[in-house]
């Protein structure tokens, strides 16, 4: 088995109506951006997912679409919680990292692709094919600045389940809904086991628990589909962390541990 550990990030801690991510939900919810830096023995630094670009904490810049930064919540980040400053904190800079690889590619998981011109980037075809021309409705949440600049890297362009070194560490599995590339990650860890990480099958485990849809979902009932398929897994004993979930975020390793 290949030696491989994880640790994770909050690289946007957000916080906003929970009707934007939960259809008809009453409140208000605080939300993390989680970002696995996963170090293999044989193919060095790859990401999962790499957050905002930190342009968009300059309200001059007009980074995003106008509103979208109140929409999301992003009042309470700063440049520090931004994926590259995070990892040079953890002594890894920008060249280092040789693969990064998307959930999906809204602006809330693909903003940090500008730092990482160097890297490999991985994401589904069809989310690659819809986010070089999304549709109306789901528009806003695909940041052209960020998918430009996706036009400008090596990319690796996934179809369907994929065994990404060949050797069973880092799998991706096909979980269509909220986007119509989403993925989600499958890691084997050598001595703590297979852990999976499901971007946005759902921002929060009540939302996932009771199917309840998220207003920028893609397709609704590929959404059901892939909650299912991620429950069945979960059911198996491999345990699932939500990107945007504080209490799943709080089980990960963070602060410069690792688990292996």
């Amino acid at each position: 088995m290949a030696r491989i550990r994880m640790t994770a990030l909050d690289v946007a801690p957000l916080s906003l109506e929970k009707a934007k991510i939960a259809t008809f939900q009453p409140g208000h919810v605080d939300l993390v951006t989680t970002v696995a830096v996963i170090e293999h023995e044989r193919h060095g630094i790859l990401l999962w997912d790499t957050g905002i670009n930190g342009a968009v904490l300059d309200p001059e810049a007009g980074y995003w679409a106008p509103g979208l930064a109140e929409a999301f919540g992003t009042q309470g980040i700063s440049r520090d919680h931004i994926v590259d400053r995070q990892l040079e904190r953890l002594g890894i800079g920008r060249g280092d990292v040789r693969h990064v690889v998307y959930s999906h590619l809204h602006l809330d998981h693909s903003g940090g692709a500008e730092y990482f011109p160097d890297a490999v980037h991985v994401a589904q075809r069809a989310e690659l094919n819809y986010a070089f021309c999304p549709d109306p409705w789901t528009r806003p949440v695909y940041c052209d600045k960020d998918i430009d600049r996706l036009r400008r890297v090596e990319l690796l362009p996934l179809e369907g389940n994929a065994d990404l070194f060949g050797d069973g560490s880092v799998r991706l599995l096909r979980t269509p809904g909220h986007a119509p590339g989403h993925q989600s990650l499958l890691l084997d860890l050598p001595h703590r086991g297979r852990i999976l990480l499901g971007g946005d099958v759902a921002h929060q485990r009540d939302q996932y628990r009771n199917h309840i849809p998220m207003p920028w979902d893609h397709c609704l009932s590929d959404t059901t589909a892939s909650r299912r398929r991620v429950a069945a897994i979960e059911r198996g004993g491999v345990p699932l962390f939500l990107c945007h979930e504080q209490a799943d975020f709080a089980q990960l390793p963070t602060q410069g541990t690792f688990w292996d």
